[in-house]
């Protein structure tokens, strides 16, 4: 929703924290301010544009999972295994083994948990042990190491196990191989799981110490509740009894009084549900619920909506912990902010366990990946739930099995809309009418830094989108500059 700006006083200054920093990939927070330092505008801008959705079409379709993981460092796993399950419907297949299946899931698993990990001890950490307003030279992650060593390198080696289980799936940590159309192209070997059983106790107590670290962090801080805090709706995948979901089920959606939308709907006919909205100031899309349009549609995605809209979780401690979450909502759904730290964890907890409980799997050092090709398919759409929340990888194919078009809905856009207003929120709560300093202009990454945003991921608009091209001689004056609008008129 974009503010009033009909009575608004004019703009006599502009503040921008460029880049925002502590998140992956790049993007700005602009603030507008009049004459008094009363807000006028807060918005979040994406300013690089990376454009896969366009340069994978003419490849084949089998290239697709190991092209887009290139999207990121952070989360390559997450866009290998949605795209694999769209090609897995390309070759006809809708039904892989049991061994194939439990291992993609152990992946899963293992990359949500290092994710979850890098993302609170390494990037949002500081902020709650330090202080949203303490010294920047110490918020960081060398502070942490520097005061609270035990925390930092649980933190470390939490992620490490997660890329180990990555490594030993796909042969890297970062950009491997694994999933193959119908299957896995290796085995998990005896060997290699014992290895990640020896340590799989230690990250079972670890996960569970990060757990009552975030829960302590946000129920004893009350002033969290109100922290950058939107009453949203919420969309996610859940199982089909409703439990919480990674890998595959349908989609659930609920509004902010926790009213049902719509319930295990399959996410192959996701287009009847969704649409995405195109704005001149930023190259990340503002997706919305057809039925409800652009103003009222919008809804959040991601731990915080994973654990309000399940039913339950399957791991004990895991659903221990969401009970106490639902207990603190008082039944209804939780909508603070900050609040997404403590599901993270929650997440994170349930990630060891069901690494714990494959691990133990007779079925995960079974040789059989692979099953017979059936009959070829023109499009394919694959959804998972990545750690930041639902992604939607959707192809279409030719007859020489190459891509024609290609569509992502990647889980920081549909959360686009919402960082924006939480960034006006904070921005009023807290700059409006104050003297701006670098602590307060933290607060607004604070907020945006909850939801975890994977800024390079979200960055495929699709149409005319404005560019501007800005000519600099090496002093830093503008030589000369080029602004191409929605519409793809030029000025100069």
């Amino acid at each position: 929703m974009e503010p009033d700006k009909s009575s608004s006083p004019p703009v006599t200054r502009r503040i921008a924290i460029d880049p925002v920093t502590r998140v992956e990939g790049h993007g700005k927070i602009t603030l507008m301010l009049d004459e008094n330092n009363h807000i006028v505008e807060a918005r979040l801008h994406i300013v690089e544009f990376r454009g896969f959705e366009k340069f994978i079409q003419g490849r084949p379709y089998w290239e697709v999972p190991f092209l887009v993981q290139r999207l990121c460092g952070i989360c390559p796993v997450s866009h290998q295994l949605a795209a694999a399950k769209a090609v897995d419907q390309i070759v006809g297949m809708q039904q892989l083994t049991p061994t194939a299946t439990k291992l993609r899931r152990l992946l899963h698993f293992g990359q949500i948990l290092q994710s979850h990990a890098l993302h609170f001890f390494h990037l949002s950490s500081p902020d709650f042990l330090f202080g949203f307003g303490s010294n920047p030279a110490q918020r960081n992650i060398a502070g942490v190491l520097e005061h609270y060593p035990e925390i930092a390198l649980k933190g470390v080696k939490l992620r490490k196990f997660g890329q180990q289980v990555i490594e030993a799936i796909t042969g890297k940590r970062i950009h491997g191989t694994g999933t193959v159309p119908g299957g896995m192209n290796k085995p998990l070997t005896p060997t290699e799981r014992d290895t990640l059983l020896a340590d799989v106790d230690n990250i079972l107590q670890w996960s569970g110490e990060a757990l009552s670290l975030n829960e302590h962090i946000h129920t004893e801080h009350p002033e969290h509740r109100d922290f950058a805090t939107l009453h949203s709706h919420f969309l996610s995948m859940t199982g089909t009894s409703g439990e919480l979901e990674f890998y595959h089920g349908g989609l659930r959606a609920r509004t902010a009084d926790s009213s049902v939308i719509f319930d295990q709907f399959n996410y192959c006919d996701y287009q009847h549900i969704l649409r995405e909205e195109v704005r001149p100031w930023s190259y990340m899309k503002f997706p919305y619920f057809t039925a409800l349009g652009t103003e009222q549609g919008w809804y959040r995605v991601g731990p915080l909506a994973r654990i309000n809209n399940c039913d339950s979780i399957s791991t004990p401690l895991a659903e221990n912990a969401r009970q106490r979450f639902k207990a603190f909502g008082q039944g209804g759904l939780v909508h603070d902010t900050l609040a997404y730290h403590w599901a993270r964890m929650i997440e994170a907890l349930h990630c060891a366990e069901s690494i714990h409980a494959l691990l133990h799997d007779a079925d995960i050092t079974d040789t059989e990946l692979m099953v017979d090709k059936g009959e070829h398919q023109s499009q394919g759409i694959g959804v998972i739930e990545a750690p930041r929340g639902t992604l939607f990888h959707h192809y279409q194919v030719n007859a020489e099995g190459l891509i024609t078009q290609a569509n992502l809905i990647v889980s920081t856009t549909s959360n686009n809309q919402a960082m924006n207003e939480s960034i006006r929120a904070v921005a009023n709560q807290y700059l409006d009418g104050q003297e701006i300093t670098e602590a307060l202009l933290n607060h607004l990454e604070v907020a945006v830094r909850a939801y975890d945003p994977c800024l390079s991921c979200a960055t495929h608009a699709l149409g005319k989108m404005p560019l501007q091209v800005t000519l600099q001689d090496m002093n830093g004056s503008v030589v000369d500059q080029l602004t191409k609008g929605m519409a793809g008129e030029i000025t100069r």
